[in-house]
């Protein structure tokens, strides 16, 4: 008796992750960034990098930006991502 109520749970628990996991559509590549902030690397003026999630990202600043600040992504065209100053 006390195996099948283990076993029912376990069941329900599973059947509840695997509906939680469904809920929200994955997310990859460029269109994960919008919307993050990170530190500009070389000067953007209006083309300089940034380092967001251990990688080196070329990105384009119309406002431009120093080295150390902070700016948020946007956009991107390609693999340039398009940030502003925040």
């Amino acid at each position: 008796m006390l195996v099948a109520a283990a076993a029912v749970v376990d069941i329900a628990e599973s059947l509840f992750w695997i509906w939680l996991s469904k809920r929200r559509k994955a997310v990859l590549g460029a269109e994960a960034l919008v919307g993050q902030t990170t530190r500009v690397v070389r000067p953007c003026r209006p083309l300089g990098f940034v380092r967001l999630g251990g990688e080196l990202w070329q990105a384009q600043c119309a406002d431009g930006a120093d080295r150390g600040d902070e700016v948020r992504v946007v956009g991107f065209e390609g693999l340039t991502l398009i940030v502003e100053r925040t």
